[in-house]
């Protein structure tokens, strides 16, 4: 497993005909067709790979089951495991677009809406598919050869692959889509283009195509060549190589939540003194910065240093940055108690700070002294995906959308505890007297930010209410209980 402890990302993706419509997988009858306009739920397929045979792979649908052709040809996504008219070949084209074999009968799927078939025994314009990532747009980058972490090297202008932790802002990435190729966007919104530079605006040399190969990532530029580590930083461009070898290959990974917490005598929670957790420092620096990583089913929280310790209780109530591996002792409970947060440790006691400010955890309830404030410090870009799609502006009004399958991409400010979410205009967020979220604020509104399991977090307005999609697609601020509908992935 990598230093950062994940896994991984799984490679969900739609899949688009030679018409521009996605391949979908029906909720009744598990038929397939190519007639959907865009990428939502239905349109969402995972890769999955033989254990035996690399070059194999299997397209599992939304529903957990696998699309299959028989010997004349017939397509069905029935199959609910790996059998052997599910097995599937990825032949790669030159512009990036796929043409999927079958294995067992080697003839090629395609057509178009219901008219779908694997028969073909040449690939032609109708048996090839473009790909279209369906995983949230934002990630750490892990070079497979190097084993470090792909960061924003603003003093050297450059993109390096020099990290052996994920930590700050400048390891986080955006994939955007755009016709069919992807632009790799840093932390302070510029490209990265195939001669390593960093551009302000997307072009040519900024378009890269997607292509699979045991089950990793590589990055093909507009001439046909990769993106690889290169020199003593590894810095990030395009080498000369036409194929891609383990030095092109790259891992997706979830980039978790990074935190600055502010104590009850406003200051920085910092590990700067040692290895016990004190709120003693008025300046953030790695020491003071902490990766919230959220169990699936407890939806408790473990807090990691940039050293890759983890918290853990000792004696006494005592809290320090020493653990290397996860425990109950390393397991945190979050209250989310407005723009505040208390957590509560192992011992069923509310960590609290003293008046040197050390961090114990002795209380049986909340105070002033109990009360954190949680500063996320890796998401000034923020995008957000809900049940229903993303988020993004309407096309013809001030309110904002969220089923859709394209997203805007927001800035996130904070202060005193509280956040602002700017929109591409410039202008804020707010909630309407109608409950409605509007994006044309002249004037920053507060919100408050609750990381609240893996992957995802929820919004409240000031009005206590928490936002969330509305079944006709708008997002309104009245969301009254924790649901998926009040639920972003971030």
């Amino acid at each position: 497993m990598p230093a950062n402890g994940n896994l991984p990302l799984k490679l969900q993706f739609g899949l688009i005909n030679h018409e521009g419509r996605y391949l979908t997988a029906e909720s009744f009858g598990f038929k397939v067709n190519a007639s959907a306009p865009s990428l939502k739920k239905k349109q969402v397929w995972t890769l999955e790979q033989d254990s035996k045979d690399s070059h194999v792979v299997y397209l599992r649908s939304h529903l957990g089951r696998y699309l299959a052709s028989d010997k004349d040809g017939k397509v069905s996504c029935e199959a609910d495991s790996h059998i052997s008219e599910c097995r599937f070949l990825i032949v790669a084209q030159s512009d990036g677009r796929w043409a999927l074999q079958s294995e067992p009968h080697l003839r090629f799927f395609g057509g178009s809406r219901d008219y779908l078939s694997c028969f073909a025994q040449f690939i032609s314009d109708t048996e090839l598919w473009a790909m279209h990532l369906a995983l949230h747009p934002q990630a750490n980058l892990r070079s497979v050869a190097r084993k470090r972490y792909v960061r924003l090297s603003t003093e050297d202008g450059e993109v390096a692959v020099d990290m052996n932790i994920p930590w700050g802002v400048a390891a986080l990435l955006t994939l955007v889509y755009l016709d069919g190729k992807y632009g790799l966007k840093t932390c302070d919104s510029r490209f990265l283009s195939n001669d390593g530079k960093l551009l302000t605006q997307s072009g040519r040399g900024t378009a890269y195509t997607l292509e699979f190969k045991v089950g990793k990532l590589a990055f093909k530029d507009c001439e046909g060549k990769y993106l690889s580590p290169m020199g003593p930083t590894g810095t990030l461009r395009s080498g000369r190589c036409s194929k891609p070898g383990k030095d092109e290959l790259f891992d997706l990974e979830e980039s978790h939540p990074q935190v600055v917490l502010t104590a009850a005598n406003a200051r920085y929670v910092s590990i700067r003194q040692g290895v016990s957790l004190a709120a003693n420092q008025d300046d953030e620096t790695d020491m003071e910065t902490f990766q919230m990583e959220f169990e699936k089913e407890s939806k408790k929280c473990t807090f990691r240093s940039s050293q890759g310790n983890y918290w853990a209780l000792v004696a006494h109530g005592g809290i320090q940055s020493t653990a290397t591996e996860v425990s109950a002792d390393t397991m945190f409970s979050v209250e989310w108690l407005g723009h505040k947060v208390a957590l509560k440790a192992s011992n069923g006691k509310y960590v609290c700070t003293k008046k040197n400010g050390q961090l114990l955890a002795v209380s049986d309830s909340v105070g002033e002294d109990e009360l954190l404030s949680i500063k996320l410090i890796n998401r000034p870009m923020l995008i957000l995906r809900g049940q229903n799609g993303f988020i993004c502006h309407h096309k013809n009004s001030n309110t904002l959308d969220a089923s859709r399958s394209i997203y805007d991409i927001f800035t996130l400010q904070y202060s005193n505890g509280a956040y602002q979410i700017k929109g591409v205009t410039g202008q804020y967020w707010y909630v309407n007297s109608s409950l409605v979220v509007c994006s044309d604020g002249e004037v920053p509104e507060d919100f408050s930010i609750e990381l609240l399991e893996r992957g995802r977090l929820a919004i409240r307005g000031k009005n206590g209410k928490y936002l969330r999609g509305d079944p006709g697609g708008l997002l309104k601020g009245d969301g009254l209980t924790l649901n998926n509908s009040v639920l972003w992935e971030y």
